[in-house]
């Protein structure tokens, strides 16, 4: 079987997975938001690719991560919630001499064991101070990408400005451990794709194999070309007004095309009927104020035009925008019966349920981890095994969330509040094209699959399939009424006190029920002051000038032996 992880960055990643002879792969995008893709409703920028990849398989519309890039994919490779790792503050820079603890055994290393080639594509951000820290010695076979948080799309470089230290610069790509100096001027969502579609060519037919393609869209870049694509894809969105926003609509456009092409490279190798494809954002997007003062940076993380509405908060908060993630799970079986799951699921849970979904026995994991394998739940429609999920303890920003069934505990804010409101709202400008979808690269590879699934039970009859489809798109859709809650930048929290919610009824947070639900709150508070004596203290350190490029020419490279 073939697991394929894919993820975004900021809305950023994915799994591709697999049984007996499997493959797996997951996919994660940079801050992708959640209005940034039409299968949740969005009608401004088509994903007719992801879109159709989600409505065969299963919509996770009740999936969480952690508030930034870092300690969510420390919680996707380890399985266990970052604060027991010390790994749960802000995202680890390029000089610091910080990483995920080598005592940690990851996704990789499991799946290794039950005879997995294992392909690490893109995005690392796990630390790389030492070479110890690096993908190829943490379970990946091969890594082809960078070891930073972000690079710029064409010329691969990272620039960051350290106090007392200044500006550091330098390239940052590699095949393994060689410098890949040979696709400057490339496109970067071009470039891992191509890498992507290689390696399924050259698997071989007997070798299951994991994929982690983690892009770097569509993260924002270096200062000055915040947003880049390739000016033939900007112009397919004349529609979109905001130049930014046309832009970043076509950054998420070649996401899509990406997925397509290696849904249609494993349909062309004859791995699709034997693969299982999570497709991940690693957390909310950064956003814009679009009151008519633009993008405003003191209110956001980096300069994004990502759009969660109409959720609440953008990246580095704990509110829906922040930690609710766009993803999906597809499998051939899935495609039987394809459905929109309100399942409560953690990213934690991906490392014991692609593991059960692989062959391994889950009992045989550790009982350290936080992670739940849900793969039974997801197979036969059943309940959540988990009911609990502790969103963040941020002991030094001093803010902290968790959830229970649909009540959310958040004490505490990031910024002073000043990310607390309802940013990115955007206005549909194109009717939503459903055919599109189903004759999609993705769309044809699924229908020619349908045809020689067991289980099939007919064509891919287009009246009944676009009936289907709008049918899921509508369920997928999050209604509120996000004006309800007065200014667009107010918190409905009191500085200093909990605040409830009930998403059942306010899936957009706009109504702080604390106080009418004191036992509810006492609950979870007390659930909080739990995992709050389970904190091992952050272990972000001092930024070292030693790290410095140009001591290895003009390259982030590791620096301590």
């Amino acid at each position: 079987m073939t697991l394929t992880l894919m993820t975004c960055a900021d809305k950023n990643d994915n799994v591709f997975a697999s049984l007996n002879s499997a493959r797996e792969s997951i996919d994660c995008n940079p801050y992708s938001g959640w209005n940034d893709l039409s299968f949740h409703g969005s009608d401004e920028i088509p994903t007719p690719n992801i879109d159709a990849l989600a409505f065969n398989g299963i919509v996770l519309n009740n999936l969480y991560t952690q508030p930034v890039c870092t300690p969510s994919r420390v919680a996707l490779m380890t399985g266990k919630y970052p604060i027991k790792l010390g790994m749960q503050g802000p995202p680890t820079y390029g000089a610091e001499p910080n990483g995920l603890p080598l005592s940690e055994k990851l996704l990789p290393e499991y799946l290794r064991e039950l005879g997995y080639t294992t392909r690490a594509i893109g995005k690392w951000h796990l630390g790389f101070y030492k070479q110890a820290y690096t993908p190829t010695r943490r379970g990946f076979d091969s890594h082809f990408g960078y070891y930073t948080g972000f690079v710029s799309y064409y010329d691969y470089i990272l620039q960051d400005v350290y106090q007392n230290f200044g500006e550091f610069q330098g390239f940052d790509l590699r095949r393994n451990d060689t410098i890949a100096w040979d696709v400057v001027g490339k496109y970067a969502t071009d470039v891992f794709t191509d890498e992507a579609v290689r390696l399924i060519k050259e698997q071989p037919a007997n070798k299951p194999l994991f994929m982690y393609l983690a892009h770097v869209a569509v993260h924002t870049g270096n200062r000055g070309k915040y947003l880049e694509a390739p000016q033939s894809e900007i112009n397919k969105f004349n529609h979109i007004l905001d130049p930014n926003r046309r832009i970043y609509a076509a950054m998420v456009s070649k996401l899509d095309e990406s997925v397509g092409r290696v849904v249609e490279a494993l349909s062309e190798k004859k791995m699709l009927q034997n693969t299982i494809i999570v497709f991940m954002s690693d957390n909310g997007s950064p956003s814009f104020d679009n009151s008519g003062r633009g993008f405003r940076p003191d209110v956001g993380v980096t300069a994004n035009w990502g759009s969660n509405f109409p959720y609440r908060g953008i990246k580095n908060t704990l509110w829906e925008g922040g930690v609710k993630s766009a993803s999906f799970i597809w499998a051939p079986s899935f495609q039987e019966n394809p459905r929109v799951s309100k399942q409560l699921m953690h990213i934690t849970d991906w490392l014991p349920t692609l593991y059960s979904a692989a062959g391994g026995n889950p009992g045989f994991l550790p009982k350290s981890l936080d992670g739940l394998d849900q793969w039974t739940s997801l197979t036969l429609n059943l309940p959540s095994q988990r009911n609990f999920v502790l969103l963040n303890i941020d002991e030094k920003q001093r803010y902290a969330g968790i959830l229970k069934d649909h009540w959310k505990l958040i004490v505490g804010s990031t910024a002073n509040g000043t990310l607390d409101g309802f940013f990115g709202a955007t206005r549909p400008r194109t009717p939503y094209n459903a055919t599109a979808v189903l004759y999609s690269p993705a769309g044809r590879a699924l229908a020619k699959l349908s045809d020689s699934l067991p289980f099939a039970t007919g064509g891919y009859g287009p009246m009944s399939d676009v009936r289907e489809l709008l049918a899921m798109r509508y369920e997928s859709t999050v209604r509120c009424n996000p004006s309800a809650a007065g200014p667009r930048t107010q918190s409905p929290c009191p500085t200093g006190e909990a605040c409830l919610f009930d998403l059942l009824a306010d899936p957009c947070e706009t109504n702080n029920v604390a106080k009418k639900y004191v036992g509810v709150s006492g609950q979870l508070y007390e659930a909080l002051k739990y995992y709050r004596r389970l904190l091992v203290p952050q272990t972000n350190r001092p930024f070292d000038p030693s790290a410095n490029p140009s001591r290895f020419n003009n390259t982030w490279s590791s620096w301590i032996y």
